[in-house]
């Protein structure tokens, strides 16, 4: 199994930072795209950043030019640096990776998904 853990949620106020990480551990042979989503109150869960094994990056609009994917291929670790934080960043944010378990999934192109189990973010003065 593959875990996810998650840190560095938290309160802020408008305007200020904070940066998320994720560790992934567990019967990993390879690690492909890790990012991070979000899902507010009421709303679905959506895509915030994505980042390859090859630190290609995408962003959603909303937060373009504020937060920054980053990733430790060493430590099979992603982060999330959020700056100009603003009251309608506030959720909880979930890290996802997809993965290989073995030799056999690449060559069987089988990869897997996991998911952490969600770090609260709340923007508030």
């Amino acid at each position: 199994q593959v875990q996810l853990v998650e840190s560095g949620g938290g309160l802020v106020q408008p305007g200020g930072s904070l940066r998320l990480s994720c560790a992934a551990s567990g019967s990993i042979f390879s690690i492909n795209t890790m990012g991070w989503y979000r899902q507010a109150p009421g709303k679905e869960r959506e895509l915030v950043a994505g980042i390859t094994s090859g630190r290609s990056t995408n962003y959603a609009d909303s937060v373009k030019g504020r937060f920054t994917i980053s990733r430790d291929n060493f430590k099979n670790t992603v982060y999330l640096q959020m700056n100009s934080l603003k009251p309608e960043d506030t959720a909880v944010y979930y890290c996802n990776t997809k993965y290989y378990k073995t030799w056999y999934d690449v060559r069987n192109t089988n990869e897997l998904d996991a998911w952490g189990q969600g770090t609260l973010v709340t923007v508030s003065s």
